[in-house]
C-alpha cells in the first residue's frame, strides 16, 4: 500500500496485552475503501453475532480512510464500530476534529481491539511503539482531564486522545467516546464497549506522511472542491451558525421537535435559537483538520466554556424537553461531553418520562420517586447525573429508554421515539418523508446519517426529476420518489464515511459525487476507481450491513417508525395534517435493493 493508506492494521488483545501488526491487503480494502465500510466488513467476517456487546470478545474497531490526513478538505472523520450495547445490532459512530488525521500519521488504517484489561488502562499508539498504560488513577476522570494527563505524562501535547468519561466506565448503554476534547462519537454506545474492556482512552501520535499517487492531479481535484465549498449559497450561514441553523429552519417549516414531538412549532424559539447562541455566547469559530468551512463554534457561558453545541444537543436540551433556558443547554453540552453521554439518547429518556407523567401513564412511584415536568432544569440535572453514575433509578435509565419501557404497558412503550432501539434524532419525519424512510431502514437504528437525504429540502424540482424520476423527490411532504432518493443518498453517505468526509459538506451541500470521488481516490491511492465501480461496491457494503443485522436477529418488520409519526398528524404549522406512510416507502426501498431476495 504505497499511496494514500498507512498500509497497516493494528490488532490488540487487551487481556493478554499483546499486539500484532498486519499489512493492509490491497484486494481487501479496494472493495470497501476504508472507514465505516471497512469496519463493518471486519465485523461481518470476524464477529460471532451471538456475542454479548459487553463481552470481551466483542470487537471494537477504529477506522480511517485513504484520504484522511491529506489535502482533501473536510476529510477528518474516523469511525468507531462494534456490536451495540444499546441496540444489540450493528453499532458505530463517527467524529471529526483532529484524531483521525493524527491516526493516519501512525501508519495504521484500522485498530482491531478485543479482550478486557485487568484494570483501567489506555492504549498509546505511535508509528514506532504500542504501549499498554495502566491508569487506575484516571477512574471517573472527565474527558478533558484524561486528555491533559495523557499529554502531560507523555510530554507531548500533539497527542490526540479519544476517551470515555464516567458514563463509559459505568457502561451506560449509550455512553459516547469523546475526541479532540469535545468531538463526540455519541451514538450506539461505543463508550460502553470501551468501558467494558477497561479501556479509558486510545491515544495516537504519528510522524509519518501521507503519500499521494498523482499529486498534481489530486491537487487539481482538491482545488475544485474548495472552490465549490466557498461558493456555496449556504457557506456564510453554515460558517456563522453551523448545524444550529436548523433550530430556526425546522421551526419555520413546523417540524422542530417540541415537548417530545407532540408539537413541531416552538413559541420561545428566539430564546434558544442558533442566532441567539452566536450573538450572545460564541467567541470564535473552529474547524476540523483541513476544513475550510469552520462551522464549529466555541462559546463561553458563565463557568462553562466548550466547543459546540451541535443542533441535536441544542434542540435535545431545549425544545424537545420543553426547556426555554439556553444557558442550561450550554451547560448540558459541556457536561455530556465531559462525562461521555450521547445527548440524543439521554434527552429521549427525559422527554419520554415527561410525556408519560404529563399523561398520567407513569407515577413517581414507577420511576424511583422521580417527578419531572417540561423544562424542569434542576430535575433534569439530577436525572442526568443519576444516569452517568447509575445511581437509583438512573441504573435502569442507563439501559436505554426502549429497554426500560418494556416493564410497562403498550401505551407507555409506544411513546418511546426509537427505531430498532436507537432513539431518533431531532427531526420530525412527518415533514421530512425521506428522512422518515432513512430512520426506518438505517442499519444502526433510528438515524439520519445513513442517508442524510437533505436534497428533499432544496426544492430543486428539475434536478429531482433528472436524478430520481420525479419532481416530488424535492418536496419534503411527498412520499413519491423518496425510495429512489434514499437509495442514492445512502450510497453517497457511505462514500463520505469511507473517505472520512463530513456529511454536512459532502452530502448536504451536495459537494461530493461518484465522479469527483472516483478521481480523488484514483489520484490519491493509485488504485483505479470508476463511478460505476463505486456504485457497485457501495451497494455491496449496504447489503452486507443488512445481512449482518439479519445475523443479529433483525427482521423486515423492524424497518418502521413509531406510531406517532404514522398515525398522529401535527396540529399546527406548515406541516399540520401530515403523517408518514412508511410501509409504502419501505416496500419501494426493498424493491430497489431486492432485499427480499437476500439470503
Amino acid at each position: 500500500m504505497e499511496y494514500g493508506y498507512g498500509g497497516n492494521v493494528l490488532r490488540v488483545d487487551l487481556t493478554e496485552r499483546r499486539n500484532k501488526v498486519e499489512k493492509l491487503k490491497k484486494n481487501w480494502i479496494k472493495n470497501v475503501i476504508g472507514g465505516r465500510a471497512a469496519n463493518s466488513k471486519r465485523l461481518y467476517e470476524e464477529l460471532d453475532p451471538g456475542v454479548d456487546p459487553l463481552d470481551p470478545d466483542n470487537i471494537l474497531l477504529f477506522g480511517i480512510g485513504p484520504l484522511t490526513g491529506s489535502m482533501f478538505p473536510a476529510s477528518a472523520y474516523f469511525t468507531i464500530s462494534a456490536k451495540s450495547p444499546l441496540t444489540g445490532i450493528l453499532g458505530d459512530s463517527a467524529a471529526g476534529g483532529q484524531f483521525g488525521a493524527e491516526m493516519k500519521l501512525t501508519g495504521f488504517d484500522q485498530f482491531i481491539i478485543t479482550g478486557k484489561a485487568s484494570n483501567l488502562m489506555y492504549l498509546m499508539v505511535s508509528d514506532s511503539d504500542i504501549k499498554f498504560v495502566d491508569c487506575p488513577h484516571y477512574k471517573n476522570d472527565l474527558v478533558v482531564d484524561v486528555t491533559r494527563k495523557i499529554r502531560e505524562e507523555n510530554r507531548n501535547f500533539s497527542i490526540q486522545v479519544a476517551a470515555i468519561g464516567p458514563a463509559g466506565e459505568n457502561k451506560v448503554s449509550y455512553a459516547s467516546v469523546i475526541s479532540s476534547g469535545n468531538r463526540a462519537s455519541g451514538r450506539t454506545g461505543m463508550g460502553a464497549v470501551m468501558g467494558s474492556k477497561n479501556l479509558k482512552a486510545v491515544a495516537v501520535c504519528g510522524h509519518k506522511s501521507v503519500e499521494i499517487a498523482e499529486p498534481l492531479a489530486f491537487l487539481s481535484e482538491v482545488t475544485k472542491i474548495k472552490k465549490e465549498i466557498f461558493a456555496h449559497n449556504e457557506y456564510n450561514k453554515r460558517y456563522n451558525l453551523g448545524t444550529t441553523m436548523l433550530m430556526t429552519d425546522l421551526n419555520g417549516i413546523g417540524i422542530l421537535p417540541t415537548n417530545h414531538f407532540q408539537k413541531g412549532v416552538c413559541s420561545y424559539l428566539d430564546k434558544v435559537s442558533g442566532e441567539r447562541l452566536a450573538e450572545n455566547y460564541k467567541v470564535k469559530n473552529k474547524s476540523c483538520f483541513n476544513c475550510n468551512l469552520h462551522c464549529s463554534r466555541y462559546y463561553v457561558c458563565g463557568d462553562f466554556e466548550s466547543e459546540g453545541p451541535e443542533y441535536e444537543t441544542l434542540c435535545g436540551f431545549t425544545t424537545r424537553i420543553g426547556a426555554s433556558n439556553l444557558e442550561f443547554a450550554l451547560e448540558m453540552n459541556y457536561y455530556l461531553n465531559q462525562v461521555g453521554l450521547d445527548s440524543l439518547s439521554t434527552c429521549e429518556v427525559i422527554g419520554w418520562l415527561m410525556e408519560c407523567q404529563e399523561k398520567g401513564l407513569l407515577t413517581p412511584k414507577d420511576v424511583g420517586g422521580i417527578e419531572v415536568s417540561w423544562g424542569d432544569v434542576d430535575k433534569i440535572r439530577e436525572i442526568v447525573q443519576m444516569i452517568t453514575y447509575r445511581k437509583g433509578i438512573g441504573n435502569e435509565f442507563a439501559e436505554g429508554t426502549t429497554k426500560f419501557s418494556q416493564k410497562f404497558n403498550e401505551e407507555v412503550r409506544k411513546l418511546v421515539m426509537q427505531v430498532k432501539g436507537l432513539d431518533i434524532i431531532c427531526g420530525d419525519p412527518r415533514g421530512l418523508k425521506a428522512y422518515g424512510l432513512t430512520y426506518a431502514i438505517a442499519s444502526r437504528g433510528g438515524d439520519h446519517l445513513r442517508a442524510e437525504p437533505f436534497f428533499e429540502l432544496t426544492e430543486r424540482w428539475e434536478e429531482a426529476n433528472r436524478r430520481f424520476g420525479t419532481e416530488k423527490a424535492a418536496d419534503r411532504l411527498a412520499e413519491e420518489g423518496k425510495a429512489a432518493l434514499v437509495t442514492y443518498s445512502e450510497k453517497i453517505a457511505l462514500l463520505t464515511d469511507c473517505m472520512t468526509m463530513c456529511k454536512n459538506i459532502g452530502l448536504c451541500m451536495d459537494i461530493i459525487n461518484f465522479e469527483n470521488a472516483s478521481n480523488l481516490l484514483t489520484y490519491g491511492t493509485g488504485i483505479d476507481y470508476t463511478p460505476d465501480y463505486l456504485r457497485k461496491i457501495l451497494a455491496e457494503a449496504i447489503e452486507r450491513d443488512y445481512k449482518l443485522n439479519k445475523k443479529f436477529g433483525l427482521k423486515r418488520q423492524d424497518d418502521t417508525l413509531p406510531d406517532r409519526f404514522r398515525k398522529e398528524p401535527l396540529l399546527e404549522g406548515p406541516t399540520s395534517g401530515s403523517i408518514v406512510d412508511i410501509e409504502k416507502m419501505v416496500d419501494q426501498y426493498y424493491q430497489l435493493h431486492r432485499f427480499d431476495e437476500v439470503k
